[in-house]
C-alpha cells in the first residue's frame, strides 16, 4: 500500500498535498499530523476537502515533539510543511523551536519508520530581502529569524539523507503560495481589491515569486520522480511562476478573473508608513488585529525577484498562467471573490 504522512498536514498546503497524493499519484491512504485541526471556522473550504476523503486521516500531535504515533501501514513518502511561518505574528525563538525541533523530530521519526523520501517545504526566505533576481545557485543571506530558521532546517534534512545513499530529499522553496481556503497575502489583496482599499505605493513593478498551490503540488511530486532526483539524492529548487509576477500583474489578473473594473491610485509609502504605525500603536494594545502592519507594508515594496532555474532547465511543464490560476480558484471557491 502506498502511504504517505504529511506533518503539518492540515495546513493550507498539506490539504491540497493530500488530495493530490489521493487523485493523481496513486496513494492509497494518507495521515495529516498536526497539532491544530481544520475546524469549519478556521477554514470551511479545506474542511470540506479533508470530509471528501475518506483515506486521509488526522493524528494530533506536535512536531516539537518526538514523535511517538506510528502508522500500521509501511510509510513510503513524508512531507514535512510543519513550520511557524506568519510575518509578523511570532517571537524569533517561535520560529526556530518549530522549525528546528520539528526538522529533527521529523528526521528522527523518519529513521525509526524506515522510509526513504522526504518531501521538505523550505521559503524564499533564506535568500532575504533584494531587487536582484536570484536563483538556486544565489547564497543565502536570511535577515529574519524565520529565513535562518528555514535554512537552518534545510540542513538537518540534508544530514537525513547523507546518512544513508538510497535516501531521497526534495526540498522546495516557494515563493507565496495561493488559492482556495488560503486566507494569506493573495487573499488579502483580492478583499482589499473588492473593498476598494488598495493603493499602489511605488511598487507597481515590485516582483513577488508566487505560484498557485495546486500547481506547487504537481511540481514537488514532480521532481520527486524524476530520474535526476533518484540519481542527486539532494533536490532543491524554487517553486514560483516564471518570472514572478509583479503586484500589477497580480491586481490586473484578479481584476480580470473578477470581472471588475479597479482604477487604483498610487499613494507615497512614506504616508503609508506613518498610517501603519499610528494603527499599529492603538491596535497592539487593544489586541485588534489589523491588515496595516508596518511590516506587511514594507514586504509589499519589496521584491522577492526568485526564479525557478532548476525547473526551466529540467523541462517542467506548467499547467497554470496566473489567470488560469485565478480562475480555477474561483471556479473551487467562488465566496472568496464576493
Amino acid at each position: 500500500m502506498n502511504c504517505a504522512v504529511i506533518f503539518g498536514g492540515t495546513g493550507f498546503i498539506g490539504t491540497f498535498f493530500a488530495s493530490h497524493l489521493l487523485e493523481k499519484e496513486g496513494f492509497e491512504k494518507v495521515y495529516l499530523y498536526d497539532n491544530e485541526p481544520v475546524s469549519a471556522k478556521s477554514s470551511s473550504f479545506r474542511r470540506k476537502m479533508l470530509d471528501a476523503y475518506p483515506n486521509i486521516h488526522e493524528v494530533n500531535g506536535d512536531v516539537r515533539k518526538p514523535v511517538d504515533w506510528t502508522p500500521s501501514e509501511s510509510v513510503t513518502l513524508i512531507a514535512n510543511f510543519a513550520a511557524v511561518h506568519r510575518e509578523p505574528g511570532h517571537e524569533a525563538y517561535e520560529y526556530f523551536e518549530c522549525n528546528l525541533l520539528g526538522a529533527e523530530n521529523v528526521c528522527n521519526w523518519a529513521e525509526c519508520v524506515g522510509c526513504k523520501k522526504i518531501i521538505f517545504s523550505s521559503s524564499i526566505a533564506p535568500f532575504g530581502p533584494s531587487e536582484e533576481v536570484k536563483d538556486e545557485r544565489s547564497i543565502p543571506v536570511p535577515t529574519t529569524a524565520y529565513g535562518s530558521s528555514k535554512l537552518a532546517a534545510e540542513k538537518i534534512h540534508k544530514i537525513w539523507q547523507a546518512k544513508k545513499e538510497q535516501r531521497q530529499l526534495v526540498i522546495v522553496r516557494p515563493g507565496v503560495v495561493f488559492g482556495p481556503g488560503e486566507g494569506g497575502n493573495v487573499s488579502r489583496l483580492i478583499k482589499a481589491l473588492r473593498k476598494r482599499y488598495f493603493f499602489f505605493m511605488a511598487n507597481r513593478d515590485t516582483r513577488k515569486a508566487g505560484i498557485y498551490v495546486k500547481e506547487l503540488c504537481r511540481a514537488m511530486m514532480w521532481v520527486l520522480n524524476s530520474e535526476k532526483a533518484k540519481a542527486d539524492g539532494v533536490s532543491l529548487f524554487n517553486m514560483s511562476m516564471n518570472p514572478g509576477p509583479s503586484i500589477e500583474e497580480y491586481v490586473n489578473s484578479i481584476a480580470r478573473i473578477a470581472k471588475m473594473k479597479v482604477w487604483i491610485p498610487n499613494v507615497p509609502s512614506s504616508l503609508l508608513f506613518i498610517v501603519a504605525y499610528l494603527i499599529d500603536f492603538i491596535a497592539k494594545p487593544l489586541g485588534i488585529k489589523h491588515p496595516f502592519s508596518p511590516v506587511r507594508i514594507r514586504k509589499l515594496i519589496r521584491s522577492n525577484n526568485i526564479l525557478p532555474t532548476y525547473l526551466v532547465e529540467n523541462g517542467y511543464d506548467y499547467k497554470y498562467t496566473l489567470d488560469e490560476a485565478f480562475a480555477d480558484w474561483k471556479k473551487d471557491c467562488p465566496e472568496e471573490w464576493h
